[in-house]
């Protein structure tokens, strides 16, 4: 696993606008070498905030919304439309702004889907949508480009909390059931599925956070107890934190970019 980066940004807006910024450079640059991109959306306060600063910005533009896949990293198994679903929220703040193609929106299985009240089923679903979509040989999830995640109070990702069984899951996508923070069900990439990226972003802002960011960056933290310090891509990791989230940090850890 790559080790991690670490950029400080001024407060929570600041954060936003210039991981939406980045994340338009990276995308643009994937589809000039590949033809396309493939990103993996996080839902939470930051998470929506930088998809809403995206489609504020004028640099949206230099996106061939048409060429980009959108998967999540994971979901709450709520019926579809159901406000606390990461795909409602990432549809209001840009994904029905932008000309997607609706075939590469890979949202979650909902709980009134297909597979009903089982998200096991559902689970399995969207690993086989993954495997499809990663091609002959490609393996068990496509190449993303960029997959962004939040991190928890409790230093949980995508919904991989602390000593929950599905941190041990190999498979791509895993059910969880009995989480901590409501509602206890909910669908989620696993950590092979997360290190298979080529880069993670883990976002943070608010003091809140920053014990979970202080312990997901030290260099002896465990995953099965400190989730966010397993979540690291192929090529690169971010952390990309508010002054808030960093406040417990190491002096010298982190690259102010703002004053």
């Amino acid at each position: 696993m790559t080790a991690p980066d670490v950029l400080v940004h001024r407060d929570q807006a600041l954060l936003a606008q210039a991981a939406a910024a980045r994340l338009v450079t990276r995308i643009a640059d994937a589809q000039a070498a590949r033809g396309s991109a493939s990103v993996v959306l996080t839902g939470g306060g930051v998470g929506t905030a930088v998809l809403a600063a995206l489609a504020a910005a004028g640099a949206r533009d230099a996106v061939d919304w048409g060429r980009l896949d959108v998967w999540w990293g994971d979901e709450r198994f709520l019926p579809a439309g159901d406000p606390e679903r990461n795909e409602t929220g990432a549809r209001e703040a840009l994904l029905d702004r932008v000309p997607l193609d609706p075939a590469r929106v890979h949202a979650m299985p909902a709980a009134d889907g297909p597979d009903g009240d089982d998200p096991e089923a559902a689970a399995e679903r969207y690993a086989a949508e993954l495997r499809a979509a990663a091609g002959a040989g490609g393996g068990p999830v496509p190449a993303f480009d960029v997959l962004m995640l939040g991190v928890g109070p409790d230093a949980h990702v995508a919904s991989l909390f602390p000593e929950l069984p599905a941190l041990r899951d190999e498979g791509a996508v895993t059910a969880v059931r009995g989480a901590p923070k409501p509602p206890p069900t909910r669908i989620s990439l696993t950590f092979p599925s997360l290190r298979a990226a080529d880069e993670v972003w883990l976002l943070a802002a608010g003091e809140s956070k920053a014990k979970a960011v202080g312990l997901g960056l030290a260099p002896d933290a465990d995953p099965f107890h400190v989730p966010c310090a397993g979540a690291r891509g192929r090529n690169r990791t971010l952390f990309l934190l508010d002054r808030a989230a960093a406040s417990e940090l190491p002096p010298g850890m982190g690259r102010l970019t703002s004053p």
